[in-house]
């Protein structure tokens, strides 16, 4: 039987395009549009601008940041479903390696991953959990992300695959945004109709996500 988002509560974990940024207000995020137009009961908005999957250590190897893997621990536990959107900012910004597949601790974008998944399922036992890659954006061929990397690590496709690849590995469900949102920042029009800033979607680019979401969770 597919999901019925009607009258449901969802929590969505996410950065600062789940938080809304690039809103004109936050009451035009997609989570919120998802309650206000496709009857979604309740959205929990667990979006922080900067977050990343993998965990950032300094330079004493002290934890400096609330990753995606440290604050799964704070969402509502009797939610209906979980939806994650996330991995462009390890991408831009993240100092963690990527790591290898067989890494399963949050130090590493691969073993983020693997332990975020794996406690999700824990934790929502027979509830879909859903992934969304990251969307495309300005600059995402540059192996050094937005420029602050000390060191060249991957293109955002190769953070794109391992989501799309560990996903599958713990039977999650992924909608690849990446490859289906319409929105590609280096198309002009594209752009400044929907992506002004070549990374955060405005107010039209929050209704194109909440539509893919809401057909794609009908569909879960």
């Amino acid at each position: 039987m597919n999901m019925d988002i009607r009258n449901t509560t969802i929590n969505f974990l996410g950065d600062s395009i789940t938080a809304g940024f690039g809103c004109s207000d936050w009451c035009n995020r997609f989570t919120d549009l998802l309650v206000k137009d496709y009857g979604v009961k309740k959205a929990n908005n667990y979006g922080i601008c900067g977050s990343r999957f993998a965990q950032q250590l300094n330079d004493k190897g002290e934890v400096v940041d609330q990753d995606y893997c440290m604050r799964l621990e704070e969402m509502d536990e009797s939610a209906d479903a979980v939806v994650v959107f996330g991995g462009t900012n390890d991408f831009g910004h993240g100092t963690a390696p990527l790591g290898v597949p067989t890494d399963r601790t949050p130090e590493t974008f691969w073993g983020a991953c693997h332990y975020l998944m794996n406690e999700l399922l824990t934790r929502y036992p027979g509830k879909p959990v859903v992934f969304l890659t990251p969307l495309h954006r300005l600059n995402e061929n540059d192996p050094k992300g937005d420029g602050s990397k000390k060191f060249s690590v991957a293109p955002l496709k190769v953070y794109r695959d391992i989501i799309i690849e560990v996903a599958a590995q713990y039977s999650l469900p992924v909608l690849d945004l990446y490859a289906t949102s319409g929105m590609q920042p280096e198309n002009e029009a594209c752009r400044n109709a929907l992506i002004p800033d070549g990374l955060h979607p405005n107010d039209a680019g929050h209704v194109i996500l909440a539509r893919r979401i809401a057909n794609f969770l009908a569909k879960v």
